[in-house]
């Protein structure tokens, strides 16, 4: 098998392959592992780029397993906060979204006892989420046994009602219900950004979990993530080939048997699995030639409609060489006044995110030194469109963001501005040019939209292929859905099919375990006639 990209989806694929009795191949077009879950350096200081939580680091639930099995938290400590986010108006009220039911009600009482209904609804439906478990990244519906169904049933219909009439009520709606204009604002920003179209319903999912433990930030953050991934897959046998470009898809009589890297080079594969870029895979390495009635529809319908997709982010980082203020929240949301959402270069949602990071994990700065982390919603096209034309203006507009946040953070925290060394910008355009994701959006499709109907329907009746086309799979987060769990969870369901069309027993355990999961008698892909390399 050849993988294409070894980003988590890309890696997560090569594990279970692996796992599977599949020899695998990644070729990778960059010089790290991880994709969009990366991080970088400059002056010592580590600038961590993708996790703000991550969904599966507690026990006993199938996402946590899940990680396990592909080895991503082995021999990791995890952070754990109290509450998820702080969010903090022009006139400085605040509100802290604290994970505990009790505690988070009898603040917002504190804050608004005019809001006590909806308040008291919200913390009531917050206290029967806790009480579910329902993480289902395991196994695609159409491959669940019986016994699998039936536990997710008896999961899911005692609770039917509640989690029916959260996915059906928008966050927006909700808020209308609030007389203090400060929790009006607020609640859309739980999750940092305004998410703009969820429902209630992943508000109470992800608090639940971090309540649970099970929504923490693990040692050595994002490209620490990757980089454990990539030593299970390398444990297990996998190769991974870095600055390694593929350019097409080989494909013979309808069927891919391999890939052209640039340069020229082809290797060839009984089975290629692209786990990159959407559009990239299908109107690049595929030339147009193949799709199916749902990717063209996410593609070419559902592309261009900013409801349905992420916008690009703006990431500040700024090294400190003091410690950080020990009473600053570790996360707040700002939400800006009219002339500093206008100061700041192509600010979507008139906010700011301000993330201690330091707080996070060990080894992000120097010891006594610090890293924050400073992040908005932007417009893609503006800075990609600037950088095309006036490279000099493109960077004249990344130093207006360095000198907005420096200016911020010295109103919110005075005595900060003496304390900074360095401060490096990462536009939506950076996004696209280490990674390659279209329009620099590291999240992808949004979630609870007609764009996550077509995706499940991708998984579930497509099985991840496209129709004419054999010996080729789809991974990632633009086939799996966005959140790492979800990119993870894609590899997963892609050797799982392609176990049973081959008629091998799928195998996963955890790392460092003796005993697979699914136990049987370790199959191999059958071989082909060996080619030349041309």
């Amino acid at each position: 098998m050849i993988v294409i990209g070894a980003g988590i989806g890309g890696l997560s694929t090569g594990c279970y392959a692996q796992m599977s009795g599949a020899e695998t191949r990644i070729f990778e077009r960059h010089v790290l592992p991880g994709g969009c879950c990366t991080a970088w350096s400059r002056q010592d200081y580590v600038f961590d780029y993708c996790i703000e939580w991550l969904t599966g680091t507690g026990r006993n639930n199938d996402a946590a397993r899940l990680w396990r099995e592909l080895g991503a938290l082995d021999g990791k400590t995890v952070a754990n906060f109290e509450m998820f986010n702080t969010v903090t108006d022009e006139t400085g009220r605040s509100v802290t979204f604290y994970n505990d039911p009790d505690r988070l009600e009898a603040h917002l009482l504190e804050l608004s006892p005019a809001d006590a209904r909806p308040i008291r609804a919200f913390c009531r439906d917050l206290r029967r989420f806790i009480g579910i478990n329902l993480y289902p990244f395991l196994t695609p519906p159409p491959l669940q046994s019986p016994r699998e169904k039936l536990a997710m049933l008896r999961t899911v219909l005692p609770s039917f009602v509640l989690l029916w009439r959260t996915a059906v009520t928008r966050m927006e709606t909700f808020c209308a219900r609030f007389q203090d204009p400060l929790l009006r604002r607020a609640f859309p920003f739980i999750f940092f950004q305004d998410h703009e179209v969820f429902p209630l319903l992943p508000y109470l999912f992800n608090m639940a979990s971090a309540y649970h433990l099970n929504a923490g930030f693990p040692q050595g953050g994002s490209l620490g993530l990757a980089r454990s991934v990539e030593e299970r897959y390398l444990g297990l046998g996998g190769r991974v080939d870095y600055r390694a470009r593929v350019e097409r898809v080989l494909v013979e009589n309808d069927r891919a048997i391999g890939v052209e890297l640039r340069g020229g080079e082809r290797h060839y594969a009984d089975h290629v699995v692209s786990a990159c870029d959407g559009a990239t895979t299908l109107q690049g390495l595929l030339g147009g030639r193949y799709s199916s009635p749902k990717t063209e529809k996410l593609f070419t319908d559902m592309a261009e409609q900013p409801d349905l997709l992420y916008p690009g982010v703006v990431s500040a980082f700024v090294g400190l060489k003091d410690e950080l203020d020990p009473a600053a929240r570790h996360s707040t949301t700002y939400l800006l006044s009219e002339a500093d959402a206008k100061a700041l270069p192509g600010c979507l949602q008139n906010s700011l995110v301000v993330q201690m990071r330091s707080r996070y994990s060990d080894g992000f700065a120097p010891p006594g030194k610090s890293v924050v982390h400073c992040t908005y919603f932007s417009d893609y096209a503006s800075w990609k469109e600037l950088r095309r034309t006036d490279r000099k203006a493109y960077w004249a507009r990344k130093q207006e963001v360095a000198d907005f946040v420096r200016g911020f953070l010295e109103r919110h925290h005075p005595g900060i501005g003496q304390a900074i060394e360095v401060v490096d910008v990462a536009s939506p355009t950076t996004t696209e040019r280490y990674t390659g994701v279209r329009g620099g959006s590291i999240l992808g499709w949004k979630s609870f939209t007609p764009a996550d109907d077509v995706i499940t329907g991708l998984i579930n009746k497509d099985r991840m292929r496209l129709p004419g086309l054999a010996g080729f799979s789809l991974a990632g987060q633009w086939f799996g859905g966005g959140s790492l769990i979800r990119a993870a969870a894609s590899g997963r369901f892609v050797t799982q099919y392609l176990c049973r069309d081959l008629g091998l027993e799928f195998r996963a355990w955890e790392s460092g375990g003796t005993e697979p999961w699914h136990p049987g008698k370790l199959g191999r892909l059958p071989q082909l006639e060996a080619r030349r390399v041309r």
